[in-house]
């Protein structure tokens, strides 16, 4: 049966959906052999008593919700596809009726994508961008190639500002050892900041084998409570000094490091490589500029439920990034002095703009009839592949019709925003 729009009231759409008798109960079927063996019946097997049996000691609705989550995700989209509208927002479902025929009438409440309009949003006026590259970069990068190639050699010296001192060290806080003040073998590069304020500069002037106190005093601030502005005394042992030691950068270096024959060479690549990545840099900047441009004459009503889900995207990424480094969301919460709610409500503004930016990228995108084609698409697959060295094949066997869908959404908002700064005058 065909469903049924209610109303709509702003960005809230409520729906009636009805669930055919014989449909329901196929589903009321499924639902029993799926979940029959937890029934404990007298005179019967653990999982062999009958449906009807079950339905006359638990109540004729015991299947229903098992029926319910079985057959949804069928009825639903199909309703949503015939009514036409963009869900954004997890529905809100009850039972509105049960009918003599044993068809099931469900009423649904959704938020969709708000209606809005975008106008005057070609030529739009934004500052030009345009980054140098200094010989200063250059030196940075082939400083740090230079770096990448060092390597750390062992001396009988002092130790200076620079060396890595190797040590075993133990914090006392009055005399009693505090959690995470003890480790061995630990590398410290003195005058990196690495340590609490005045530990590197006691360790200046050691030799390996010393052992030796170093007394400092906590930050007031420090996050772990207990030791904030504390004085401490950490026991030392100094086990090794190691100096790095630096290849000389000449021609030598580009051949036995880099593809190149010369330095010159090296320098001329590293170049076009920096001023390709600041061109790249300057116009996503002047891409940004463009829709924050539109943005401000556009009012959108944005449903809750969006930003909300745009914030659970975001919570992810920081998420992912912590787990890289060991580290979770809670670890950084409590040394953030801040609680994950109050992370979550910081980032809310920002979370807003992303989608008010993405719903007005999406309306160009339809108003101009952006398109995707299949090459555009199988170049992007292809560029996916390279990046994790996969073959394409088996990139498109892994991943989904909703993944191909929202790579094919993103090279669709790629182009739209191409096409903005083509028209844009740039100031």
């Amino acid at each position: 049966m065909k469903p049924e729009l209610i109303k709509r009231e702003g960005n809230s759409v409520t729906f009636e959906i009805i669930v055919d008798a014989a449909e329901f109960e196929k589903a009321i079927d499924k639902a029993y052999n799926k979940t029959k063996s937890k029934y404990n019946i007298p005179g019967f097997r653990k999982g062999k008593a009958p449906k009807k049996i079950i339905e006359l000691n638990y109540g004729k609705g015991i299947f229903f919700n098992d029926a319910l989550d079985i057959v949804l995700p069928e009825v639903y989209p199909a309703a949503v596809e015939e009514l036409s509208i963009d869900v954004v927002s997890q529905p809100s479902l009850d039972i509105k009726d049960i009918k003599e025929d044993g068809s099931i009438v469900l009423i649904a409440e959704v938020d969709v994508k708000p209606e809005f309009t975008v106008e005057n949003y070609n030529g739009v006026e934004i500052e030009k961008i345009e980054k140098e590259i200094s010989d200063e970069e250059v030196e940075n990068e082939l400083k740090a190639l230079v770096e990448k190639q060092s390597r750390m050699v062992t001396v009988d010296t002092p130790v200076e500002s620079g060396n890595i001192a190797v040590i075993d060290f133990e914090g006392l806080l009055d005399g009693v050892a505090f959690d995470g003040g003890t480790s061995e073998g630990y590398s410290l590069e003195v005058g990196s900041g690495t340590f609490i304020p005045g530990f590197e500069e006691q360790v200046i002037g050691k030799t390996a084998g010393e052992e030796f106190d170093v007394n400092v005093t906590f930050p007031e601030d420090y996050p772990t409570e207990e030791l904030a502005g504390k004085p401490v005394v950490f026991k030392v042992k100094l086990n090794e000094v190691k100096v790095k030691e630096l290849p000389e950068l000449n021609d030598d270096f580009a051949k036995d490091t880099t593809e190149f024959d010369s330095l010159e060479e090296l320098k001329n690549d590293i170049k076009t490589n920096l001023v390709n990545r600041a061109e790249e840099e300057a116009k996503n900047e002047m891409k940004n500029s463009v829709i924050e441009k539109i943005a401000e004459s556009v009012e959108i009503d944005i449903p809750e439920s969006m930003i909300e889900a745009q914030l659970d995207r975001q919570i992810q990424e920081i998420e992912m990034q912590l787990s890289y480094q060991g580290w979770n969301l809670e670890k950084f919460a409590e040394l953030s002095g801040q609680s994950i709610e109050e992370i979550r409500n910081s980032r809310k503004e920002e979370a807003e703009k992303l989608v008010k930016n993405t719903l007005i990228v999406e309306k160009i995108a339809e108003l101009e009839n952006v398109e995707v084609s299949e090459a555009e698409l199988e170049a992007d697959l292809e560029n996916f592949a390279k990046m994790y060295n996969m073959e394409v094949e088996k990139i498109k066997a892994s991943i989904g019709e909703a993944e191909l869908e929202g790579m094919s959404s993103r090279i669709k908002a790629d182009k739209t925003v191409d096409l903005l700064l083509e028209k844009a005058v740039l100031k």
